[in-house]
């Protein structure tokens, strides 16, 4: 349960760290990758709602197992949409940088759920 628990909360931390300034860029990202964002809606929406998930799962690891999936879904489905961009240069490699981070709290996520299974199912 250790792991998982770290593996959310780092996962939390990496988002708190990234997810918030982009509150504050929305311009400069139309400047530094045209074109500028036409439904801000839909980009402030992406950075509000991807912030909390990861710390509800940790905070309570077995009530919120079932959550795991769609933490897992939304790593894995940036990283796959990304990869696929960076392949037809549509995205920079520094995007490709982000969506390898992506890749690696998906995996731990893929692990902790597969862990937490096992624990619950351990005798006692």
């Amino acid at each position: 349960m250790k792991f998982a628990r770290w593996s959310f909360l780092i996962a939390e931390i990496w988002r708190i760290l990234v997810l918030p300034p982009l509150y504050f860029l929305e311009n400069r990202i139309g400047i530094d990758h045209p074109p500028a964002i036409t439904h801000p809606e839909y980009y402030y929406g992406f950075v509000g709602v991807a912030q909390v998930l990861f710390l509800v799962i940790a905070r309570d690891l077995e009530r919120f197992r079932k959550a795991m999936l769609p933490a897992m879904i939304e790593n894995f489905s940036f990283v796959i949409a990304v990869y696929s961009l960076y392949v037809s240069r549509h995205v920079g490699s520094n995007i490709v940088g982000a969506a390898s981070m992506d890749l690696a709290l998906g995996v731990l996520f893929v692990v902790s759920f597969f862990r937490t299974g096992e624990a619950a199912r351990a005798p006692m």
